[in-house]
């Protein structure tokens, strides 16, 4: 049966993508060549990018981008930049990362903004590896999705359709009258909020209240935290640094998780939909509401920091990092009570909001679906009752409330098998894990948070999981990052044939 779906243009449009992979890898090659350190894992992915880029656009002329085609090109993006972005890694040949699986699970980890690492030696890796690593992270949260839309703004259905995939909105292209403007507003905005913690972070460091801040750790720092990522150059992450440098990152991950089609309007200073957010309003509230819940515990347990600042500030953190999936660490938190590591738990599957750099399920989501439970709640009692569902005061369709439910059904599964195979594996292997562990593990990676708890805790490194286990979050990430329908329409035959 003939083939359905055109893939040459799908390649043909990751082609266009790849070919200008190289301009990313000439920050760490500066690096390198600063520091005196290695060039050749840099310089043989600069050429091999382009040339492979260049050889995917010869693979057709025609580059009419339809929604079978989309699918697809939205899912080898990712998995080949990915592929891509190991290479470095392989290349330098410096601890953990010289092997491929863990090469391939450090840059899937990076592009797909997740933050898990496989690192055991920060001091092994050269400040140029670190960096990139940094880099995927930014590139991976809205720099590469902008960068596709831009790269096909020739093709307006095409471009749209790839942001609605990851931002869930249905006006993004209504910003402006062409995507490509849209994509250089969002561009603009991303930029800007990088260089802005760039110089806050930094400004921490020139006024002495935080002297390990260098100029590098704030960019890398900067271009991990707006992408909502985590990875940090420093093996204790935001543990490394001041209390001051803690509560300046707290901000801008929150921003990071916020809609930048909200950023927007309000950097246009129509602050009002701010405020008429219904989403923004619960995404405000969890922060807060978690916030309150762990810090309690810990004020009830035996801990040990020694003021209600200190209490404060890591609860703070580490919900806002854990929410937002970023992943960032200001204190051991596998230490904590199983109490506050619960709640943590919980704060896993939320995500920040639609339309932002962050992953998991989405607070648009769960507010959806607690206002469509409530209604059913209602109209059980009142079953000739009309009471529809509305968010910001628009009412909500049906088909929209059954696909949320059917996502969130389906997310919910994926990490339930995740979890089962992380335990039966991790036995095989004879590796000790236990059930809550194994849960983390499989929630931080298919909901790309970063660090779990126990083996791959905030401190740790999942680098004593199997190279099974390994391939299997790589997948996990993968498939998270993009929101899980793309791949498993590609497993469909229907998509295929039909």
């Amino acid at each position: 049966m003939r083939i359905r779906v055109d893939w040459r243009v799908s390649c043909r449009l990751v082609g266009t993508i790849l070919k200008w992979l190289w301009v990313p890898l000439v920050f760490p090659l500066g690096i390198a060549l600063y520091d005196g350190t290695a060039i050749v894992p840099f310089i043989l992915p600069m050429l091999g990018t382009a040339g492979l880029g260049l050889g995917f656009e010869q693979l057709t002329e025609k580059s009419d981008l339809r929604v079978r085609e989309a699918f697809l090109m939205v899912s080898l993006t990712w998995l080949s930049i990915a592929l891509v972005g190991a290479v470095p890694f392989v290349l330098a040949g410096e601890g953990t990362l010289a092997r491929p699986v863990n090469a391939l699970f450090e840059s899937m980890s990076g592009i797909t903004t997740t933050g898990a690492t496989v690192i055991v030696d920060f001091e092994l890796h050269s400040r140029a590896i670190l960096m990139w690593r940094a880099i995927l992270q930014w590139l991976g949260g809205l720099g590469i999705l902008v960068l596709a839309t831009a790269v096909l703004s020739q093709l307006s259905v095409g471009g749209a359709q790839l942001m609605e995939t990851e931002t869930q909105t249905q006006d993004v292209n209504k910003l402006t009258p062409r995507i490509s403007e849209t994509a250089a507003l969002l561009w603009k905005i991303y930029i800007g909020l990088t260089g802005l913690q760039v110089a806050v972070l930094y400004g921490l460091h020139l006024i002495g209240v935080a002297p390990e801040m260098t100029l590098y750790d704030a960019v890398a720092h900067a271009f991990t935290t707006i992408s909502t990522s985590g990875f940090s150059p420093r093996a204790e992450s935001i543990a490394a640094f001041s209390p001051a440098v803690q509560w300046a990152i707290i901000p801008f991950m929150i921003v990071g998780a916020t809609s930048f089609i909200l950023l927007y309007f309000v950097f246009q200073g129509d602050l009002d939909r701010l405020r008429n957010s219904d989403e923004f309003r619960f995404y405000i509230g969890i922060l807060v509401f978690f916030t309150l819940g762990v810090g309690s515990v810990l004020i009830i347990d035996t801990t040990p920091y020694a003021s209600v600042e200190a209490i404060t500030r890591h609860a703070l953190f580490q919900v806002v990092s854990i929410v937002t999936t970023t992943g960032y660490a200001s204190t051991d938190f596998n230490l904590w009570s199983s109490g506050a590591k619960h709640l943590l738990f919980v704060c896993m599957f939320i995500g920040g909001m639609a339309g932002s750099t962050t992953c998991s399920i989405k607070t648009l989501r769960w507010l959806v679906v607690l206002k469509a439970f409530r209604r059913d709640l209602f109209t059980a009692v009142i079953p000739s009752a009309i009471r529809p569902v509305r968010l910001s005061g628009n009412v909500v369709n049906e088909e929209t409330i059954r696909d949320i439910y059917a996502y969130t059904l389906v997310s919910l599964l994926f990490f339930f098998i995740a979890t089962i195979f992380v335990v039966v594996d991790a036995s095989r292997v004879r590796v000790t894990v236990t059930e809550f562990d194994a849960m983390s593990a499989a929630a931080a990676t298919f909901f790309n948070i970063g660090p779990a708890f126990g083996l791959a805790g905030p401190f740790e490194s999942y680098e004593p999981f199997s190279r099974s286990t390994k391939l299997v979050m790589i997948f996990l990430m993968w498939v998270g990052r993009i929101e899980i329908i793309p791949v498993l329409v590609l497993l469909t035959p229907s998509y295929w044939r039909a």
